[in-house]
């Protein structure tokens, strides 16, 4: 039925019910240009404000002033809009309150898993996802490679024995019609099972713990200790041994366009301490000497030879004490990313 603006109204039979309403709303601000982040809502609600708009046609201008006149005294009326459900407090709230509150919060309440699960599982190791891969149907995981990160889906391809991996890459061939919420019910699904949410007590694995500690000790104290340990436990002796980063290892993993940004870690007569001392104890440190001298300016290495030359008949608690200065700055200053040590490992593998 036309009405005098020349617009279509709404039928009669058809109620401008309070979704109608919302519907409305939203189109209005689309039309305007609005950037409108829906996606944060509820699916179900998505869907049911996507089957309104859906039902909208032509609405007549006193019914578009009326929503948007109700519309603009309710938004007064509110103080402060607020999402609700256990789902919502996680997400507002994580990263605000204490782990161990939040994980009692999520056990309480069965809210473990909220959000879309698959960054969590993105980012977990390669041997964590070959754990899914392995134990899982082809069909699942040809949908995990399809989510994963190229050079990730790579890696774990190339593990597979030959004829699983080629099933899966044909899976994936299959997977152009697969839903959305498919995907996400099976990313749910995987979370759920594979990514703890545990929340333990002490952040850092317990072999880059004890290596944090034995980086401050002396050299005698620590080498007792990774003796003592190779025998009791070689695997966690091996893992303790990555974690630890002494004044030798500098030679092995500083890179040479770090070594100016390093000498400036501590005060001149420490770091002339450590130099002078790393000469005195052995080849390994006297390596890690050359390599810092080697890779700054003529002059400067000069200057702190001749400083280092007066520093005679050094005691071993003043030598090791000025190293260890030295590599605590060092670690703390890759730690905040402003340098990057070499990966033993990767070395190994080269």
């Amino acid at each position: 039925m036309m009405n005098m603006a020349g617009n279509l109204a709404l039928p009669s039979n058809e109620p401008m019910t309070r979704s109608r309403k919302a519907a409305l709303i939203v189109q209005m601000m689309l039309a305007d240009g609005q950037k409108l982040a829906l996606d944060s809502l509820p699916e179900e609600h998505q869907l049911r404000l996507t089957h309104e708009v859906a039902a909208l046609r032509m609405v007549d201008k006193a019914t578009i002033a009326a929503v948007a006149e109700e519309f603009v005294q309710e938004l007064s009326e509110v103080g402060l809009a607020l999402p609700g459900g256990p789902a919502a407090a996680v997400s507002a709230l994580d990263g605000q309150i204490s782990p161990t509150a939040m994980a009692r919060f999520r056990e309480e309440t069965g809210s473990a898993a909220t959000g879309d699960p698959w960054p969590r599982l993105i980012e977990m190791e390669a041997d964590e996802l070959m754990q899914i891969m392995e134990a899982e149907c082809t069909e699942v995981c040809a949908v995990v490679l399809s989510k994963l990160p190229v050079g990730k889906a790579a890696e774990l391809l190339g593990r597979l024995p030959g004829d699983k991996a080629r099933r899966i890459a044909y899976g994936v061939s299959q997977t152009g019609d697969i839903a959305p919420t498919a995907v996400q019910r099976i990313g749910g699904a995987l979370a759920e099972t594979y990514v703890s949410d545990k929340v333990t007590a002490f952040p850092a694995p317990a072999g880059a713990r004890v290596g944090a500690i034995l980086n401050s000790t002396k050299s005698e104290t620590r080498e007792d200790v990774l003796e003592g340990l190779s025998e009791e436990d070689p695997n966690f002796a091996q893992e303790v041994r990555k974690n630890i980063f002494t004044f030798p290892d500098i030679a092995l993993r500083l890179q040479p366009t770090d070594v100016a940004k390093v000498i400036r870690l501590v005060e001149n007569d420490e770091f002339v301490i450590a130099l002078a001392y790393g000469n005195a104890v052995g080849e390994a440190s006297a390596d890690s000497v050359t390599f810092m001298l080697e890779n700054i300016s003529k002059r400067m290495a000069s200057q702190l030879e001749e400083e280092m030359a007066e520093q005679t008949k050094i005691k071993a608690s003043v030598g090791e004490a000025a190293q260890n200065a030295l590599i605590s700055a060092l670690r703390d200053c890759a730690e905040r990313g402003e340098i990057t040590l070499i990966d033993p490992d990767e070395e190994d593998e080269e």
